[in-house]
């Protein structure tokens, strides 16, 4: 089985599925993938949650919700949003490991520390054996690599983040976790009755975009 876990840094919801990833028993069969949320938006012409000062509101509350009803602490870092680029570059330099995820994720999330730059990374970046992060992150095949993962996750359909790709279907939100535990012990689900259904079924209207 082929498990790819899509996730930006800058996302709460990222770091509170990354600890529900954490107990399942095919945890260490998954990869992670860092990637630059802000480009895949790009790509598709659309704003982010946070970029909506009412949706940014409901969102940061919703965040907070599930981190009570998980037991999991969570701290917003001292601004959002945040550009994340140092703080996946690191990642990816680190070895882009479930070790390096875990302590980014706890830097950022748990501790509520800033990790927009070099400078702010400098204390995880020494726990995970990098010595120069301003260096590390400026690294020409770091920068590549996540280049290379955005480009991919565009590729394979990704549309937001936290994304698990269970053999390239996607399952998309912290809260989506019970979907994927389902499809993960029972592959077979989405091609019967209706869920097989849904992936024919026509679009009667579509809504014009605006020019330009």
């Amino acid at each position: 089985m082929d498990l790819r876990w899509y996730f930006d840094f800058v996302s709460p919801f990222a770091y509170l599925h990354w600890q529900q990833l954490k107990q399942l028993p095919q945890f260490e069969q998954i990869t992670p993938v860092p990637i630059a949320f802000g480009a895949v938006l790009a790509h598709l012409g659309t704003l982010g949650p946070a970029e909506i000062p009412a949706k940014r509101r409901f969102i940061y509350r919703q965040a907070l919700w599930q981190a009570r009803q998980q037991g999991v602490t969570l701290r917003f870092p001292p601004a959002h949003p945040f550009n994340p680029l140092a703080a996946l570059r690191l990642c990816l330099a680190a070895g882009g490991t479930h070790a390096a995820v875990e302590v980014l994720f706890n830097w950022i999330w748990r501790d509520g520390q800033a990790a927009d730059s070099s400078p702010a990374l400098a204390l995880p970046g020494a726990m995970l054996g990098v010595a120069d992060v301003a260096a590390a992150v400026a690294a020409p095949a770091v920068k590549d690599q996540l280049r290379h993962n955005t480009e991919a996750a565009i590729g394979a359909g990704v549309f937001g983040v936290p994304t698990l790709a269970i053999d390239g279907e996607l399952f998309w939100g912290n809260e989506s976790h019970g979907l994927m535990q389902a499809v993960l012990a029972d592959p077979g689900l989405l091609d019967r009755e209706q869920w097989a259904r849904i992936d024919d079924l026509p679009v009667a209207v579509e809504r014009r975009r605006p020019a330009g």
